[in-house]
């Protein structure tokens, strides 16, 4: 996993992967973050690394109305470094 510092801009093509009961870690949710609507999204972001490097990456990440985003994962990149 590449650790993000933050997220540059906006989110944009989101996509849902799995919503509830249907997350596979939504028990783990529930206990670190408490009760929501927990769904577990794909999208397109600029991220800023742990290095200093800025760069367009496909991340996944969950949410939920009232918690907001959490646990933000880089899958992979999508432009040349």
């Amino acid at each position: 996993m590449i650790p993000v510092r933050r997220i540059i801009g906006r989110v944009t093509v989101i996509e849902n992967i799995a919503v509830g009961a249907k997350i596979r870690d939504a028990r783990r949710l529930l206990k670190l973050y408490g009760r929501g609507r927990w769904r577990k999204v794909k999208a397109l972001a600029t991220v800023e690394l742990a290095d200093g490097q800025i760069r367009l990456a496909e991340i996944h990440y969950y949410e939920a109305h009232g918690v907001g985003r959490k646990d933000v994962k880089v899958k992979r990149f999508l432009d040349q470094p």
